[in-house]
C-alpha cells in the first residue's frame, strides 16, 4: 500500500469520527497531522488529496419525493424505543468503510425512514399488507437504499426478509454478496453450515446478532437444504433472509417449503411472522402480461401467492424504469393469488447524489466527447442477425473502443489509480454463440496489441510508431484523451510506459448463461481486476461492472425499460469520469436522450403531484394519458394486425410527424398545404412579410386558430405517424379554442447555403431547407424519423417566447440543477420541455426538409414537408383524445423486443 493510499485511509477514518462535515481548513489540518507517518507523500499529492476530499464531502443528495394514500403513521412514535442495531452498523459501514459523505448518509437515513414508515408497523396484529414502489436511477444506488430499508425493517420487527434479485444467477449472487457485507456480516460463499466463516463488512463490528440466511453467495434457495436445517421461522429470534432469483422453479420451491414447514391453520394456512419482500428490477418479469383475471402470468402469480402466504406482508418494488409498474391495473384482484402488484399505497422517487454520472453527463452537451458513433457495423455485426451469424472480424470502431479501454487503464495507472477495477462492456448480440465469437475475436485482437507493445513499446517514438498497432494507439490517444491528458499533466511517453502492464492484465470474459466465466471483482478487491465483459441479457440489467470506463453497445430492443437498462455506464465515476466513452449507433443515442427526458418528466410530474397531495392511483391515471407510455400499455397486448385504442393528453406536449410520404403526388399535396397556409396568413394580415427572422427561420405571431386547423386538414399524414393523426390533434385544438385562439408559426430553415443546398421559394420567403438523414424504415415512397430521431432541432421550443419568459424558464431550470447539487456543472443544456410550461401560445413549426446525407447534392430534389407542434399547458382540467395504433406502428417506432 502506497503512502498516499495510507494517508487517504487515515484521514477518512478521522473524517468518519467527526459529528459534522469538516471544513476545507479542517481537512488540511488532518492531513498535516497525519502526514509525518507517510513521508513519501509530496506537497502536490497532499493538496490533491485535500481537494479530492473537499469534493467528495461536498456531494449532496436531495430528499426523495413521494406519493401515498392516507395512512396512520407509526414509525415516529416507535422510533425512540427501537434498538437500531442493524441500521447503526450499516450506517457506520457506509461512513467508515465505503467513505460515503455524511450528508449523503444522512439523506439515505431520511429516505429509508420514509420508506419504512410507509410500511405497516410489524407489531400491529394482522392481517394487513402494503404495496409500494421505489423509483431510482440506473446504477445509482438502489441496492444500497433497499439494504438500508432491510436493516431498519429488521430492527423494527420484520422477521422475514425476502429479496428477489433479478432473473440472472450472477445478479442474484452479486446481491447476496452485497447483503453479506452490509447486513449479514460474513461471507456466505462457503455454504450454510460452513465453519470458520470469514467476517466481512458490518461483521467486522461483531457477529452478536447475525441474521439467519437460507441462501448463500454461491447458491440460490434449495428446498432440501432448507428442510435439513430443521429451523422453523417462528422459533427464530433473529431476522431470516432469503435472496432468490426471479425464476419460477425457485419461487415454487420457496412457496412449498414455507407452506409445509411454517404455515399454521389459524387463518387459511398462513404464516404469522411479519414479512417484507424487496422486488429488485420490479418491472422485469414481475408484471402480469396476461390481461385476464383467470389467466395470470406465472411469476406474477407466484409473487402474489408468496405475499398471500403471510398474514402480514409488505411489498416494495425497486426499479429505474417504472413505466410498466405504474401502468398495472390497480383494480385487478384474484380470488386465489390476491391483488396485483400495483403500488397502491406509496411511490417514492429517489434522487441521485450530485456526483452521479447520468444521462446529462453522457448524453448532454457537456458529455459531447463521451458518446462515439458506430456506423461501420452493418456488414460485420448487423443490428438484426440470426443465431448462426458468423463473425469474421471486428468492426474498426470496436477495435478503437478496445484501444481506448487499454489507454484509459494506462492513464489511470499514471495517475496513481493502480489497485482499482477496470471494466469494458461489449453488448452486441442476444445470441450466446455470437457472443462467444466476439469474445474470441477480441481476445485475439488484445493478444496482437500485446505483442506489438512488447516488441515496440519501449522504443523511441520515431521507431515505435512505425508499427501499425502502436501508431493506432497513438492516434486513438490523440483523438480521445489528448486534451484531458494535457490538463492532468500526463504525457504520451508516460502512458506508453504503462501499456505493457495494462494490456497484460486484461481478461476477456464471456458473461452469459452458457459460459463458466464470471465477474471476479470480489476475488481481486485488494489488487483490482481488469476485464472486457462480452455478453447480452446478463449484462443488461442490475449487474454492476466495477470501474466501467468503455462501453460498446449494438442492440435492437427499443422498449424503454429494456434499452435504458442496458445503460450500465451510468453510475459513479469520480476518479475517472473524463475517461469514460460509450460507442452506440446514432439512432440509439436519440433513443437514450428521449428516454432520459421522459423519465425526468415522470419524476417532475411526481413532485408536482406530491405538492397536490395526489395518490399513487391518481398518478397512474395521469401517466396513462402521456404519449410516451403508449408502447408500455400495449407492449404485451399487441397481436399481428390488432388495433389498440389509447387516450392521450396533448397539453404540455410536443408532437411531430415521424414518418412522411415521399411519393411525388404526396410531396406536391403537402407543399400545396404549406402554400395555402402562407396564402391564408397573408389574407388575414399576418403574412410572412409581417414575421421576423430568428436563428431557426422566420417566425410569424398571432396566426388565427382557423388557419392552423385548415393546414392540418390539408396535410397528408402518413398512417405510420399516429401521434400526428389529423382527427385527434384537431379534437384537442377544438376543445381548447379559447386557450389556443392564436398561434406562433415558425417556418424553419437554416442560414448557411452551400452549393448542394436545397432551396425552396415560398411567397415572400426563400427557405434554405434543413437536411435530415433518413432513418431505418425509409424507402422510395416513405421517409422515416421513427425511433425518436427528431425532425425538429433541439431548442426550437423556445422560439416565440419573450426574453422574460425564456429567462423565467431557464432560471427555474438552473435553480433545479443547483438544488440537485449540479451548481458546478454546465447548466446551460436546457431541455425543450421547460419552455412549454411558460408558453402563452402554441407553436406550429413547418419544416421543409432536404432528405440525404451531409455531403450529397440535394439542390434538384423536391422538399419533404413535416410539422411539429409545441402545445402549452392548460389552465382547465386536462382532457384526452383517442388514438388508434396497430402492431405495425409499434414495430416501426420501437423495433422488436429481443
Amino acid at each position: 500500500m502506497s503512502d498516499l493510499t495510507t494517508l487517504r485511509s487515515l484521514v477518512w477514518h478521522l473524517i468518519g469520527d467527526e459529528t459534522v462535515a469538516p471544513t476545507p481548513g479542517k481537512i488540511r489540518e488532518m492531513i498535516i497531522k497525519i502526514r509525518p507517518a507517510c513521508p513519501e507523500v509530496t506537497d502536490d499529492e497532499a493538496e490533491g488529496l485535500a481537494l479530492e476530499l473537499e469534493e467528495t464531502i461536498g456531494i449532496l443528495l436531495k430528499p426523495a419525493p413521494a406519493l401515498s394514500r392516507p395512512f396512520e403513521p407509526w414509525l415516529d412514535e416507535r422510533k425512540p424505543a427501537v434498538d437500531w442495531y442493524y441500521w447503526n452498523r450499516y450506517r457506520d459501514f457506509l461512513v467508515h468503510r465505503k467513505r460515503f459523505p455524511r450528508q449523503v448518509v444522512a439523506e439515505i437515513d431520511n429516505d429509508t425512514d420514509r420508506i419504512v414508515g410507509f410500511l405497516e408497523d410489524p407489531e400491529k396484529a394482522g392481517p394487513w399488507d402494503r404495496r409500494g414502489m421505489v423509483m431510482g436511477h440506473v446504477q445509482s444506488g438502489k441496492t444500497g437504499n433497499y439494504i438500508g430499508v432491510v436493516t431498519k425493517a429488521a430492527d423494527a420487527g420484520y422477521r422475514v426478509i425476502i429479496v428477489i434479485a433479478g432473473t440472472q444467477n450472477r445478479l442474484r449472487n452479486q446481491t447476496q454478496e452485497r447483503l453479506d457485507e452490509a447486513f449479514i456480516g460474513y461471507d456466505t460463499g462457503k455454504g450454510l453450515r460452513a465453519s470458520g466463516r470469514r467476517q466481512v463488512g458490518v461483521g467486522l463490528y461483531g457477529l452478536q446478532r447475525t441474521p439467519i440466511t437460507f441462501t448463500t453467495a454461491a447458491s440460490d434457495f434449495n428446498k432440501l437444504a432448507a428442510s435439513q436445517i430443521g429451523i422453523r421461522l417462528k422459533d427464530l429470534q433473529k431476522p431470516v433472509v432469503f435472496v432468490i432469483k426471479k425464476e419460477t422453479h425457485i419461487l415454487k420451491n420457496l412457496i412449498e417449503w414455507l407452506t409445509t414447514h411454517n404455515a399454521h391453520h389459524l387463518r387459511a394456512n398462513t404464516i404469522s411472522e411479519p414479512m417484507v419482500l424487496i422486488d429488485d428490477e420490479a418491472d422485469n418479469a414481475s408484471i402480469n402480461i396476461k390481461h385476464h383475471i383467470e389467466n395470470v402470468s406465472t411469476i406474477n402469480r407466484q409473487i402474489r401467492e408468496l405475499l398471500s402466504l403471510f398474514e402480514r406482508s409488505a411489498y416494495i418494488g425497486y426499479t429505474a424504469t417504472p413505466f410498466a409498474n405504474i401502468l398495472i391495473d390497480p383494480d385487478e384482484d384474484h380470488s386465489v393469488v390476491g391483488e396485483d402488484l400495483f403500488p397502491r399505497h406509496f411511490i417514492v422517487s429517489l434522487n441521485a447524489p450530485s456526483n452521479y454520472f447520468g444521462a446529462d453527463e453522457v448524453l448532454g452537451d457537456q458529455g459531447a466527447q463521451v458518446v462515439q458513433e458506430i456506423d461501420d457495423h452493418h456488414d460485420l455485426l448487423p443490428m438484426s442477425h440470426k443465431i448462426d451469424h458468423a463473425v469474421t472480424r471486428l468492426p474498426d470502431s470496436l477495435r478503437d473502443a478496445v484501444r481506448t479501454f487499454l489507454l484509459a487503464k494506462a492513464i489511470r495507472m499514471v495517475l496513481g489509480q493502480r489497485k482499482v477495477h477496470n471494466s469494458m462492456l461489449v453488448n452486441v448480440s442476444r445470441f450466446t454463440s455470437v457472443q462467444r465469437q466476439i469474445r474470441n475475436e477480441i481476445h485475439a485482437f488484445v493478444d496482437g496489441v500485446a505483442a506489438s507493445i512488447r516488441v515496440h513499446g519501449s522504443r523511441p517514438d520515431d521507431e515505435a510508431l512505425k508499427d501499425p498497432e502502436m501508431g493506432a494507439l497513438r492516434r486513438t490517444f490523440n483523438e480521445q484523451y489528448a486534451e484531458y491528458a494535457e490538463a492532468k499533466g500526463v504525457r504520451w511517453d508516460q502512458v506508453c510506459g504503462q501499456l505493457a502492464k495494462a494490456v497484460g492484465a486484461i481478461r476477456v470474459a464471456e458473461i452469459n448463461s452458457q459460459s463458466s466465466d464470471s465477474l471476479m471483482y470480489s476475488e481481486y478487491r485488494d489488487s483490482g481486476w481488469t476485464v472486457i465483459a462480452v455478453g447480452g441479457f446478463s449484462l443488461s440489467r442490475g449487474l454492476t461492472l466495477e470501474g466501467l470506463s468503455v462501453s460498446y453497445v449494438l442492440r435492437r430492443s427499443m422498449m424503454y425499460d429494456t434499452l435504458f437498462q442496458m445503460g450500465r455506464w451510468f453510475g459513479y465515476r469520480d476518479e475517472y469520469r473524463e475517461l469514460c466513452r460509450v460507442w452506440m449507433p446514432d439512432e440509439a443515442r436519440g433513443w437514450y436522450e428521449h428516454i432520459a427526458a421522459s423519465i425526468e418528466e415522470l419524476r417532475e410530474e411526481l413532485v408536482q403531484m406530491e405538492i397536490a397531495k395526489a395518490t399513487p392511483q391518481e398518478f397512474g391515471l395521469k401517466v396513462r394519458s402521456h404519449p410516451d407510455w403508449l408502447m408500455v400499455t400495449a407492449r404485451n397486448k399487441m397481436g399481428t394486425g390488432v388495433t389498440h385504442r389509447v387516450k392521450i393528453g396533448l397539453a404540455n406536449r410536443f408532437v411531430e410527424t415521424t414518418v412522411l410520404h415521399r411519393d411525388p403526388p404526396s410531396l406536391q399535396a403537402n407543399i400545396r398545404a404549406v402554400e395555402e397556409l402562407v396564402a391564408a396568413m397573408t389574407s388575414s394580415g399576418v403574412g410572412l412579410q409581417h414575421g421576423f427572422n430568428v436563428s431557426e427561420g422566420r417566425l410569424v405571431r398571432n396566426v388565427p386558430i382557423e388557419i392552423v386547423d385548415a393546414f392540418l386538414v390539408m396535410f397528408k399524414n402518413h398512417p405510420r405517424s399516429p401521434l400526428t393523426q389529423t382527427d385527434p390533434v384537431r379534437r384537442h385544438i377544438s376543445s381548447r379554442k379559447r386557450e389556443l385562439a392564436t398561434w406562433d408559426v415558425l417556418f424553419a430553415g437554416i442560414k448557411k447555403e452551400t452549393s448542394g443546398s436545397l432551396v425552396y421559394q415560398l411567397p415572400g420567403l426563400r427557405v434554405v431547407c434543413q437536411r435530415r438523414k433518413p432513418g431505418r424504415g425509409s424507402n422510395d415512397g416513405t421517409v422515416s424519423f421513427a425511433r425518436k430521431r427528431r425532425v425538429a432541432s433541439r431548442g426550437v421550443e423556445r422560439v416565440g417566447l419573450s426574453d422574460s419568459r425564456r429567462e423565467q424558464a431557464e432560471a427555474g431550470w438552473r435553480a433545479k440543477q443547483e438544488s440537485d447539487g449540479r451548481a458546478g456543472k454546465d447548466t446551460r443544456n436546457y431541455p425543450d420541455r421547460i419552455y412549454r410550461k411558460v408558453r402563452e401560445r402554441p407553436l406550429l413549426i413547418i419544416h421543409l426538409l432536404a432528405i440525404g446525407s451531409r455531403d450529397e447534392d440535394l439542390s434538384e430534389e423536391t422538399p419533404v414537408v413535416a410539422w411539429s407542434i409545441s402545445f402549452p399547458e392548460t389552465s382547465g382540467p386536462e382532457e384526452t383524445v383517442e388514438y388508434v395504433v396497430n402492431e405495425i406502428w409499434f414495430r416501426d417506432q420501437f423495433g422488436e423486443d429481443d
